[in-house]
């Protein structure tokens, strides 16, 4: 196995370009768990850890550019205001030793359907920047992942950086494991309120080949919001829209049976953590504004 450490990420894509086959590694918290349990051990493994912009980030006016490798407990700190769906997300990563070093260009390159991030990821719209030396593109969320452990990367391309709009709304995170810590998920549910276009988006982890969203659950709940007048009134959500929702939501999941969970159970959770990731966040909704639940 050949080690490339490249000092630039001009060096990094020239590497890439000329080895489409190299396993990017910076944290390394997945990639040196697959080589030390012998179930890879590719031809060259790219170090990107010497390239400093990919550990930092920008906050714009309508977007967070998070650099690929900025660590899950830099987003913690930093970034719990403008992206609280991922910064909740990130708490649930391994222990504090893994979430100073993985990041959420880790979880895409690697892209397993129970990667942490991916719920809120999507949940929030986000976007993947990547590069390669014939240019720069960005692949919607919806469109990155393309099977079990399959992304929609070219062979020559890396992630730079990862687009996320700032939250307009409350956003919530919930995620079933077998311990409290240290776990991979059983499964996992994302949801974002983005009241400026009277949406909800939603994301789900393990429990299905792929992350996915939740798009029936979306559009039922976006249309009964709009037409019961809820962004306007703030007034309680009635228990049969939240039990339609959760149904609709556990329904998107395609799960297995593994040692972790059965597929059965992996439904009822989705479906339990829909309707409680609802409830809290429309709790936070209503409390951002008065109330007219009285007059309804």
């Amino acid at each position: 196995m050949d080690f490339l450490r490249p000092a630039s990420w001009e060096e990094a894509l020239a590497a890439k370009a000329e080895h489409p086959t190299a396993v990017p590694i910076a944290g390394g918290t997945d990639v040196m768990v697959e080589i030390n349990f012998d179930h890879r051990r590719p031809e060259y493994l790219l170090d990107l850890n010497r390239i400093g912009e990919l550990s930092e980030w920008e906050v714009g006016q309508e977007n967070v550019r998070l650099g690929a490798c900025v660590p899950y407990s830099h987003i913690m700190e930093h970034l719990r205001a403008e992206l609280p769906g991922l910064a909740l997300a990130s708490h649930t990563v391994a222990s504090p030793q893994i979430r100073n070093r993985g990041g959420v260009g880790g979880n895409l390159g690697t892209a397993s359907p129970a990667g942490d991030a991916h719920p809120a990821l999507l949940a929030a719209g986000a976007e993947v920047e990547a590069e390669s030396v014939r240019g720069t593109r960005m692949i919607p969320i919806d469109a990155f992942y393309t099977g079990v452990k399959r992304n929609a990367l070219a062979p020559d391309e890396l992630i730079r950086a990862v687009h996320i709009k700032k939250a307009d709304g409350p956003q919530q995170y919930s995620k079933v494991g077998t311990r409290n810590a240290m776990v991979i998920a059983v499964c996992a549910f994302g949801l974002a309120l983005h009241p400026e276009t009277r949406t909800v988006r939603t994301g789900i982890g393990s429990a299905a080949p792929t992350p996915v969203r939740a798009k029936e659950a979306e559009e039922f709940l976006n249309a009964a919001l709009e037409e019961g007048g809820f962004w306007d009134s703030r007034t309680i959500i009635t228990p049969s829209i939240a039990k339609q929702f959760a149904d609709l939501a556990a329904g998107a999941c395609n799960p297995i049976d593994d040692v972790r969970g059965t597929a059965s159970y992996r439904r009822h959770a989705v479906g339990i953590m829909a309707r409680r990731t609802l409830g809290w966040t429309w709790e936070s909704y209503r409390g951002n504004g008065r109330s007219t639940e009285g007059a309804a």
